[in-house]
């Protein structure tokens, strides 16, 4: 038997992974008593060196078998002294944060009016009719954002020539960039935030310039919005980590001034990937169909025995499903119990073949997996997720990477792409609601094999501290090792762990073994939330539908198939590399996202609904609802 501990704790901004299997005992003192005991351990390392070996703990007992490791610092014994004990103070968890969309400002156009006063001294210009029309901004009122009323004043100062305007009236490029703002909608954008008066034929001047104005700054919004989102996901949430994108505003205006294609610039401000357009087939048909004849409640939890007015619905829809095989098993126990609002046992067998039938785990039970998987969500829901995916993919890089890993968390899912083909797609296992996986991308660097694991602070304040003041001995006895900040070894024992509290000037680290919960190999792309990939002993959480269980970090169910196809060698490799102990190996430099899409296509390019595990989804649409609510007085 092993025993394996797996915690990650939350730090304000950061999610640290943490070695722990998940325990019912919820407070830290039952946790670490149900791991190691209270009992004596002892480890035998592979290099012949005895140390304590056997871990004794509730009736179990299991030997321990350490793969060879460097040599160890001295061990330093003192005697502990107590004294008063410190206050011990917990280190929180990120948090959700009061969304608060960008404001608008009225932009000052008083500079650029100002040029009207010298076009009578300046006939011969280039730009005599935009100088004659100047005038005409003295009291217009356009709001704004910020960046983009600054762009406009900075542009039409160096280049006061309109961009939109030919003879007095709407040209060929305002017209094409007129009908891609009017297409918003089909991008899942709002094509009243790019609303544009157009002036009639007998148009004066007045309203030729104003018309250049707005039209600039809607298209100025709409390029940005296609190009980083309109949401700022970083104002969302402590584990939304994503870095700003770069838009030059007025160097995109210059670009749009001799434009022959302007449709084809902003169309191309959108993200170029074949998963966008799929949420984008996938909006369009949602948009054209009829809704569903039959919803379920999504939040539905049916036991055996229990009752509920949704449990009708849930067995017409199998009916109406109904194979040959299913229809010739349990075709006449549907028709005479179809109408039935409680869920007696002789319908179990019908939930589970329905199960099976669905690709999740046959257990009986009627919850969220299972109503999705049978009923689907309703059209209004399904469209917003669409919604909310085309808004995300906004956030991540436009074009993803041919070769690339890519994790979606309520899917539960890990894939590793080579050339834009998937190569791989396997069960992980993600932070439960509580400690929840954070939503960025990085790069992937280096393996880790038979890999340490060092506890971080907020474990050690959190989770051990308490524990150490009434049982100081018990990491000598797990088999952890305590060292000062000269790298000498303390025995656990002979610390006063009464004296400290919201920090602990010691470092506590887990050696590689089978009783390391990373497992055998982790997969790093080193970021600040301290997030990686790794193996796991406890195997059978993968069988489960739900698998949220960790504490941020990503466990894989096939950690050796991961780590050979980012290494771009073979599986024998890395179990080579894994019978000679710890060690490190470079891996190419390839784009990981530890992304959170509830709506996401399969490698057919069908789309997939998923759970919002973490209640994210609510969370974007607010921010938009937000957004649209802020740009209504803009005109």
């Amino acid at each position: 038997m092993r025993l394996f501990v797996r915690k990650a704790v939350l730090l304000p901004g950061l999610i640290v992974c943490a070695t722990a299997a998940e325990m019912p005992t919820a407070s830290a003192q039952g946790l670490f008593d149900n791991i190691f005991g209270r009992g004596a351990v002892s480890y035998r390392l592979e290099d012949g060196r005895p140390r304590n070996g056997r871990v004794e703990s509730n009736g179990y007992s299991a030997s321990v078998r350490q793969a060879p490791v460097a040599r160890q610092p001295e061990q330093v014994r003192q005697a502990p002294r107590r004294t008063s004990a410190a206050p011990v103070a917990k280190i929180s968890a990120p948090s959700y944060y009061n969304y608060k969309a960008a404001g608008l400002q009225r932009v000052d156009f008083s500079q650029l009016a100002a040029i009207g006063q010298s076009a009578s001294l300046d006939q011969n210009s280039t730009g005599t009719a935009f100088r004659e029309a100047a005038a005409g901004l003295v009291d217009y009122e356009l709001f704004a954002e910020p960046a983009i009323a600054k762009a406009l004043v900075e542009y039409y100062s160096a280049n006061p020539e309109f961009i939109w305007i030919a003879d007095g009236a709407p040209n060929d490029r305002a017209r094409d960039a007129l009908r891609v703002l009017g297409d918003a909608a089909r991008h899942g954008l709002s094509p009243v935030d790019y609303t544009v008066v157009v002036p009639g034929g007998t148009a004066g001047s007045n309203e030729n310039i104003r018309f250049e104005m707005a039209l600039s700054a809607r298209v100025l919004r709409y390029a940005r919005d296609a190009e980083s989102g309109r949401v700022n996901p970083n104002k969302l949430s402590g584990y939304h980590d994503f870095p700003e994108k770069p838009f030059d505003m007025v160097g995109a205006l210059k670009v749009l001034s001799n434009a022959t294609d302007a449709r084809g610039w902003l169309e191309t401000r959108h993200p170029d990937s074949e998963a966008y357009r799929a949420l984008r087939v996938e909006l369009e048909a949602l948009r054209a169909s009829a809704e569903n004849e039959i919803v379920v409640d999504a939040n539905l939890l049916l036991k055996p025995g229990q009752s509920s007015a949704e449990l009708p619905k849930l067995l017409h829809l199998i009916a109406h499903d109904l194979d040959d095989e299913m229809g010739g098993e349990f075709g006449e126990l549907l028709y005479r119990e179809g109408g039935s609002e409680t869920y007696g046992e002789e319908l179990v067998p019908v939930i589970k073949a329905a199960q099976t039938k669905a690709g999740l785990k046959a257990d009986g039970v009627v919850g969220p997996r299972t109503v999705n998987a049978l009923a689907g969500t309703s059209k209004a829901d399904r469209i917003q997720k669409v919604l909310v995916a085309l808004e995300q993919l906004r956030w991540l890089p436009h074009e993803l990477g041919g070769t690339r890993v890519f994790i979606n968390q309520p899917a539960f899912t890990a894939q590793f792409f080579e050339d834009d083909v998937e190569q791989l797609n396997m069960r992980t296992v993600v932070g439960k609601p509580s400690n929840q996986t954070s939503f960025f991308y990085d790069e992937i660097e280096q393996i880790d094999y038979n890999p340490y694991w060092g506890v971080p602070q907020s474990i050690i304040v959190n989770e051990m501290l308490p524990r150490l003041r009434n049982d100081p001995g018990y990491l000598d006895r797990a088999g952890y090792e305590v060292t000062d900040a000269k790298g000498r070894r303390i025995s656990s024992s002979a610390v006063n762990w009464w004296a400290y509290g919201s920090k602990v000037p010691y470092s506590i680290r887990q050696t590689p073994s089978e009783a390391n919960a990373l497992g055998e190999l982790k997969i790093l792309f080193p970021n600040k939330h301290a997030i990686y990939m790794h193996d796991t002993p406890q195997k059978e959480l993968f069988k489960r539908d739900v698998r949220a269980f960790s504490h941020g970090c990503v466990r894989l169910s096939d950690p050796r198939a991961m780590a050979a196809a980012v290494l771009g060698k073979s599986v024998d490799h890395v179990a080579e590399k894994l019978k000679k102990g710890h060690s490190t190996e470079k891996t190419r430099k390839i784009p990981v996202y530890v992304a959170y899409f509830t709506a996401w296509p399969d490698k057919n390019g069908k789309i997939e609904y998923f759970a919002d595990i973490y209640d994210r989804d609510s969370r974007v649409s607010l921010a938009l609802e937000k957004t649209e609510e802020v740009r209504v007085p803009s005109s």
